[in-house]
């Protein structure tokens, strides 16, 4: 138990540093570009998500919605031994499912809005299945067969979007509007952060986040696919189904990176599928937030929240003369920190393994004589 929790404080401790390592060197960018306006600058990044109050927290809540969904997508997959670098085509699936039915389905009533959301789950369930088949029948790398989902995800959408008239409007080179009642509804946030653009979707975000923290943690499926993931033989031996194990796996994120699609393209803001092709942005930053969060469903709630701060922050800097591109490399350096803070932790988790099995091999060893 005590390794346990000191595993832990490591892991926290790790990303912690690495978020201040980061900011330590976009001070630095920032002196570099313009040393007058460096340190107002800096002020502006730590405070500006609070420059219009509440509204400006309600803006946080609404851009870290659907990175944390796509975070923790990334991070079950990581938890179960599968790399899910296949989000952004699992989230533009899961945006066209729901866009989909928004638009076509309108005699659903109050219900229209979960029907389309559950559509999204659906569809990027769908496109993480394809993966996982391959992984789990073929040993195909889910990384290579992630990212080739992604394009094809990308090309099909835009495709089916422009050729179908009913979903495409020709003069924005977009999808047409979805209908009111597909719009997920306020749930009383929009009293608490009058002005700003979130809903319901960063409710259902933590509800999931909640959920998939119990599953992986406090069930025998849990248990499950972390252990196939740590030993697919051995798990095979053990009476695991593990070609099962790796398919649900890979549904499961993408299901959740599908939800996320589906909860930013039915916030009420406006949100359309544009037909051009370029990988949504949304999917890759979760990887980032999965990597920060240390994979774990909580640290990755807090890390996507993190991240939509910084950004939120960033996009004042202009007022000051910088470029906002400052916070895309401030959060690339807390990464790449957290990304090697994390192969550090790895390597000495290892070392302080094989020390104890052969310690225990020794006393093994001297019992015997």
């Amino acid at each position: 138990m005590k390794n346990k929790h000191k595993k832990d404080y490591t892991g926290i401790t790790s990303s912690i540093s690495a978020i201040v390592l980061g900011l330590i060197v976009g001070l630095v960018i920032l002196f570099l570009s313009n040393p007058s306006q460096a340190i107002p600058g800096f002020v502006m990044i730590l405070t500006g998500a609070f420059t219009h109050g509440a509204k400006g927290v309600g803006q946080v809540f609404y851009y870290a919605t659907p990175i944390i969904l796509t975070g923790l997508s990334v991070g079950f997959a990581f938890k179960t031994g599968l790399f899910n670098i296949g989000t952004p085509g699992q989230f533009i699936m899961g945006a066209f499912g729901a866009v989909y039915v928004g638009i076509l389905w309108t005699s659903l009533g109050p219900a229209h809005w979960v029907v389309a959301l559950l559509a999204s789950v659906i569809m990027g369930a769908i496109w993480g299945l394809v993966p996982g088949l391959l992984k789990a029948y073929f040993n195909v790398n889910e990384v290579i067969a992630s990212i080739m989902m992604n394009y094809i995800g990308m090309y099909l959408v835009n495709w089916i979007v422009k050729s179908y008239k009913p979903l495409f409007n020709n003069l924005r080179n977009e999808s047409r509007n979805v209908a009111a009642a597909a719009n997920i509804p306020k749930m009383g946030l929009d009293k608490i952060f009058p002005g700003s653009s979130v809903n319901g979707g960063i409710l259902i975000a933590i509800l999931v986040v909640i959920i998939i923290h119990i599953v992986l943690n406090k069930t025998t499926l849990g248990y499950e696919l972390k252990a196939v993931g740590f030993n697919r033989d051995a798990s095979k031996y053990a009476g695991i189904n593990e070609k099962k194990s790796i398919i649900l796996s890979m549904m499961i994120a993408g299901a959740i990176a599908g939800l996320a699609g589906g909860i930013l393209y039915l916030s009420g803001t406006g949100k359309h599928i544009e037909i051009k092709d370029v990988l949504a942005p949304e999917g890759f930053t979760g990887i980032s937030v999965a990597l920060l969060g240390l994979s774990n469903p909580i640290g990755v709630l807090f890390s996507g929240i993190f991240i939509a701060y910084l950004t939120a922050g960033g996009f004042y800097l202009q007022l000051y003369e910088f470029s906002t591109e400052i916070i895309d490399i401030i959060v690339a350096v807390i990464i790449y920190f957290s990304a090697f803070a994390l192969m550090v932790r790895i390597v000495i988790e290892k070392v302080q393994k094989r020390r104890i099995t052969k310690e225990e091999s020794d006393r093994e060893g001297g019992t015997e004589v």
